[in-house]
């Protein structure tokens, strides 16, 4: 372009009415910015003219052209003419002004003669800030022997102006700001900008224009360091082989790495913004701040995480690839924050909810109703060890003793529920960890219901101390209706037809144990919402992915890779609503008045979460149909939790396992479970008329004990019963020999028994040294019925 830059220049005296005419003047002086210092000897007129056409555009246009125009004028004094009155009369005029309105606000703020003097300020402070961007006037080529510090004095008249109660004024006053700081960054370490700068990014109540602002300013700053220092670059190469390496660019990337350090966390902070135009700036800022390496990349991965689940595609896709580029370069650190994001993710979707009364969702509201983060899920799930633990660690979230709040569980089971999973594995992995959670978290949450309500007047209630037997009958009330209630399913409902008067004796049986306030049953309805999702989450997985409880039971996640390294076969049309969940949370139940109603809907639930508690055990079976028998009970515990049966759900089940090739017992009929009964009695009476042998493995019935199996291995035949050492376990634990302290020693804990004590001959431990399924179900029928005969 240089033979051509005379003709470009008159096009700077256009008339300028239209958009296009202003667009001409600015891309002229842009050109001009480039080509005028590559010119060999240019006329001086030639540069006078520019000169003088660019000041006269500075003094009449509007901040586009001001800012092109000023730029323009920075590289025609700078690298050629060196005219630096001219300029210096310039900014004079300007800053005089500035000062001049600044004393008049001193003496009176509600002057008249500011408001029309408006136009005037806001002109002054945009110029003066862009000229401070392009020259150095502390330079002694533009203020001569003065010993004032020019750039001091700017920034204390433009600092004035922050402080301004127009926003306008405020606005224009930081944009004055930024360009100086362009010139001079070490003013960004002063007090008084800190403290502007961190207070607009961090004050929830800030507006949004001033945040912007800032944000634009160090994105501004930025860029052109970025600039400078491809510059530097070019301009090494030139001279490389003369120089010292260690020299170049040290001094401006650790200035600017300081900067960054300064304001990182406020700008990080801005993510949580209703506004996406905060968002979208603070996001600029932290790319190019990772990009040139300004600071450590892993504090930036969880606000990364949270922004991939931004509702605009655009920002998604821009934090999803600073992601992949940390990924590269440093294996890990994503698996290391990605909990942490997950958190922060739900921060941002909460800031960005406008309706506060829905709760906020974690899957997209689209045809794909996919998960808000599984973009993290996709860059963690190749490695099985890191997608283990970050599952692990998020359904570690819904455990009791967590104190998660329900709304941010709901959003974890949405992403849980719609993540992209690919193999077999992935799902059967969670399954198998709710199933330890439920295990656990419903174990404790029905021992504190226990322990909140009232005792019976009229009888003494009876201790627990272990959480898992929740089928015995210590449930704050010992009346027969809550004896029924501890009951497994198949002793409680022989009568069929007298299900439903039993279930509302029980009911009403615990609810006259009910203490009067109602804190416990909150603190019940609210923790019970994480065991809710659980289960919600384990039918939903079931339903998607086909599988039979058969299967499930069966995994293993110590199993190799390649047993379940098949792909899913996805249903279509399964969704995830947690309706339960929803409606807690929209009627504010933890905040509003408990009714009648509410409390024996809590009842209920309680009651079904002890049915579901004593079906739970996932140990392996001996025969296929007593995995039905528990299964069934299981099923109908978890339907009625889940608020009735979604006939869709189990037309899926049975269909889903007939796909697995896996025979289910979920669907026997009626008469083919009494049949099962039966037998079970019979098979039972025949097992007690077998003789007992030493080493034998019995069960035991005695009362003072009552709260756990009493297992123990006979040693001897005596005269009038047995020798037998006792064993330490639990339902669903693995059993060991009890030990007792004799003086300093631990010895075998040994005793003698009566035939008439032993429940249950020759138990056969599982490899684990556990009971299976079977026996579990039969010792704890028996030890129900002999509570229920002994009271």
């Amino acid at each position: 372009m240089v033979k051509h830059a005379m003709t470009m220049q008159p096009y700077l005296t256009t008339k300028c009415s239209t958009q296009n005419d202003f667009m001409v003047i600015c891309n002229v002086a842009k050109i001009l910015e480039l080509v005028v210092p590559l010119m060999e000897h240019p006329s001086e007129t030639f540069l006078a003219t520019i000169e003088e056409d660019l000041m006269k555009l500075i003094i009449k246009y509007g901040m586009t052209v001001v800012q092109h125009c000023v730029s323009c004028l920075g590289a025609v004094v700078n690298k050629v003419t060196q005219n630096y009155k001219f300029v210096w009369a310039c900014f004079n005029r300007y800053y005089g002004a500035l000062s001049k309105l600044k004393s008049q606000h001193q003496e009176d703020p509600n002057s008249t003669i500011l408001t029309a003097n408006k136009p005037a300020l806001l002109r002054s402070l945009f110029t003066v800030g862009a000229l401070c961007r392009h020259f150095d006037f502390d330079q002694e080529d533009f203020k001569g022997s003065s010993k004032v510090n020019i750039k001091d004095k700017v920034l204390e008249l433009l600092m004035y102006f922050t402080k301004h109660s127009d926003e306008e004024v405020q606005t224009k006053a930081i944009i004055g700001l930024g360009f100086a700081f362009i010139q001079h960054p070490s003013l960004m370490f002063e007090q008084e900008v800190k403290t502007l700068y961190n207070s607009i990014l961090s004050d929830k109540n800030c507006s949004v224009n001033l945040k912007i602002q800032v944000l634009k300013n160090l994105q501004t700053y930025l860029q052109e360091e970025d600039t400078r220092m491809q510059q530097a670059d070019r301009d090494w190469k030139k001279v490389a082989k003369q120089e010292d390496l260690k020299e170049m660019g040290d001094i401006s990337s650790g200035m600017s790495s300081s900067i960054m350090q300064l304001y990182l966390k406020q700008v990080l902070e801005a993510f949580f913004h209703t506004q996406s135009n905060v968002r979208h700036f603070a996001l600029n800022v932290i790319a190019l701040t990772l990009n040139q390496g300004l600071i450590h990349p892993v504090q930036c991965v969880p606000y990364l995480i949270a922004m991939g689940t931004d509702p605009e595609p655009s920002m998604r896709n821009k934090a999803d690839q600073q992601l992949v580029e940390i990924d590269k370069k440093y294996a890990g650190f994503i698996h290391m924050k990605a909990v942490a994001g997950m958190k922060m993710s739900y921060q941002v979707q909460q800031a960005i909810n406008t309706c506060p009364k829905d709760p906020v969702r974690g899957f997209r509201h689209d045809e794909s109703s996919s998960a808000l983060c599984s973009h993290l899920y996709s860059m963690i799930r190749g490695n099985r060890q890191h997608r283990r633990a970050f599952l692990i660690s998020l359904l570690n979230l819904f455990d009791d003793t967590a104190k998660t709040e329900v709304n941010m569980l709901l959003y974890i089971a949405d992403n849980l529920a719609c993540f992209p999973y690919q193999t077999q594995e992935e799902p059967l992995f969670i399954m198998h960890h709710i199933d330890i959670t439920l295990s656990v978290s419903g174990s404790n949450l029905l021992q504190s219901f226990k322990e909140s309500m009232v005792k019976d007047k009229k009888k003494e209630r009876k201790p627990s101390s272990d959480e898992e037997t929740e089928s015995d009958s210590n449930s704050g009330s010992d009346s027969e209706s809550e004896e029924e209630a501890s009951k497994p399913r198949r002793l409680r409902k022989r009568v069929e037809s007298d299900s439903d008067s039993d279930e509302e004796n029980d009911i009403n049986s615990v609810m006259k144990c009910l203490p009067e306030n109602s804190a416990p049953l909150i603190e019940f309805a609210n923790v019970s919402q994480g065991i809710l999702l659980l289960l919600m989450l384990k039918q939903h997985l079931k339903n998607l992915c086909g599988f039979s409880d058969s299967k499930i039971q069966k995994y293993s996640p110590s199993e190799s890779a390649k047993v379940y390294d098949k792909a899913i076969n996805r249903k279509t049309g399964v969704h995830f609503h947690p309706k339960q969940t929803l409606d807690f949370l929209r009627s504010d139940m933890a905040n509003s008045k408990i009714t009648e109603e509410v409390k024996r809907s809590i009842v209920k639930q309680y009651l079904d979460f002890k049915l579901l508690m004593e079906h739970l055990d996932p140990d392996e079976e001996e025969e296929d149909g007593e995995v039905s028998a528990s299964t069934n009970a299981r099923n109908k515990a978890i339907t009625s939790l889940l608020g009735g049966g979604s006939p869709k759900n189990n037309a899926a089940e049975t269909e889903d396992d007939e796909s697995d090739g896996e025979d289910r017992g979920g669907g026997t009929s009626g008469s083919l479970r009494r049949s099962k009964r039966n037998s079970d009695s019979t098979e039972l009476a025949a097992q007690m008329n077998e003789s007992v042998d030493v080493m034998d493995v019995i069960a035991i019935c005695c009362p003072k004990y009552k709260d756990r199996p009493q297992i123990a291995r006979v040693v001897q035949k005596t005269s009038n019963g047995f020798s037998v050492q006792w064993m330490a376990g639990s339902y669903s634990g693995s059993w060991t020999e009890a030990k007792r302290r004799d003086g300093r020693k631990l010895v075998p804990w040994v005793d003698t028994i009566k035939e008439s004590d032993i429940i249950y001959k020759k138990i056969a431990l599982t490899s684990a040294n556990k009971l299976t399924n079977k026996v579990v179900q039969t010792l704890r029928s028996l030890y129900a019925a002999k509570d229920g005969t002994s009271s």
